[in-house]
């Protein structure tokens, strides 16, 4: 299986708090799939009947600023005119299906096998920022 950039605590690094549920920026899932955020949101955009409510949402404006205002790795996303995706557990599944390769499918297993640890412990990870309220 490939190596997923920064390994296990990299991946669950990058797990969030946000509305109170555990999810994932579309901006890092591109990182670890390898593609650009673009094209992994438009292959969402493609297929927005795998991604029904409570699979993804979008940050609102307030929620987007405190998330680059919390995360340094954000910072360059300042002054984006768009916010990012939020995909829950559940939308990181479906991904590798709108995704379709190797690579998709190996990182889907090392993210959904990160939730399971982070699930396990009952924790989020040692890097994650805390509950952002919209």
């Amino acid at each position: 299986m490939g190596a997923v950039s920064g390994g296990e605590a990299g991946v669950e690094r990058r797990i969030l708090i946000i509305r109170g549920m555990k999810v994932m920026i579309d901006r890092d899932l591109a990182e670890l799939y390898e593609v650009p955020t673009k094209a992994l949101n438009q292959a969402v955009s493609r297929n927005k009947d795998r991604f029904p409510e409570g699979f993804m949402f979008r940050l609102s404006r307030r929620e987007f600023k405190e998330l680059v205002t919390g995360c340094d790795r954000f910072r360059p996303l300042k002054h984006s005119s768009t916010t990012p995706l939020a995909f829950t557990e559940h939308g990181i599944a479906m991904l590798s299906s709108v995704l379709r390769s190797k690579r998709a499918i190996q990182t889907n297993i090392r993210i959904i096998q990160a939730f399971i640890r982070l699930r396990s412990r009952g924790t989020l990870g040692p890097a994650g920022l805390g509950p952002i309220d919209s």
